[in-house]
């Protein structure tokens, strides 16, 4: 048995939650989300909770339990609360811009690298150092985050990079001269 998937999923009032056809489709402020149901779970609501249960009790079915349910509750804090990640440039010369829906990204290269963020993602760039990346899907918000760490890794010896605000860069001690 999972704990994650018996946990019932409670349903705010100003979401919509609807079953039809193996799909679940959510509507709420933020958004609307859809997700295939896995063939060997169930999905149903009882009043205000919705509940994955499993289609048999099967070794190999059990791992898709919990899964189920999480991408169902993610679905729902989504377009309710919506989700939020945030980068930090370190680095001289590093800065970041808006120009419309595409961020415009500096960051010592020889040439200025262009970002157009997944649908339904809004980035936001505070002073010229810190992107916010928000939306109602978890796994977009946490690509298009990925995606643009990956334009510049912080590296080991100065910490110079995209990062993001919480990570730690374990910093390596450089060379010290050459002996004699």
């Amino acid at each position: 048995m999972s704990r994650v998937g018996d946990m019932p999923i409670a349903l705010p009032p100003v979401v919509d939650f609807k079953i039809s056809d193996g799909v679940v489709e959510v509507k709420g402020p933020k958004g609307e989300l859809r997700q295939k149901i896995h063939p060997r779970t169930l999905v149903t609501r009882e009043g205000d909770k919705v509940l994955v249960t499993l289609r048999k009790q099967v070794k190999e079915n059990k791992k898709f339990h919990g899964l189920m349910r999480t991408l169902i509750n993610n679905m729902v804090v989504g377009v309710t609360e919506g989700f939020t990640k945030e980068l930090l440039m370190v680095g001289v010369g590093y800065r970041a811009n808006m120009k419309g829906e595409v961020l415009n990204l500096s960051l010592g290269y020889s040439h200025p690298i262009e970002f157009t963020p997944l649908a339904g993602i809004t980035v936001q760039v505070g002073k010229q150092n810190n992107i916010v990346i928000s939306g109602a899907n978890k796994e977009h918000v946490g690509r298009t985050a990925a995606i643009i760490r990956d334009f510049r890794k912080p590296e080991p010896y100065h910490g110079k990079g995209v990062r993001y605000k919480d990570e730690v860069i374990a910093t390596k001690v450089g060379k010290s001269g050459a002996k004699k």
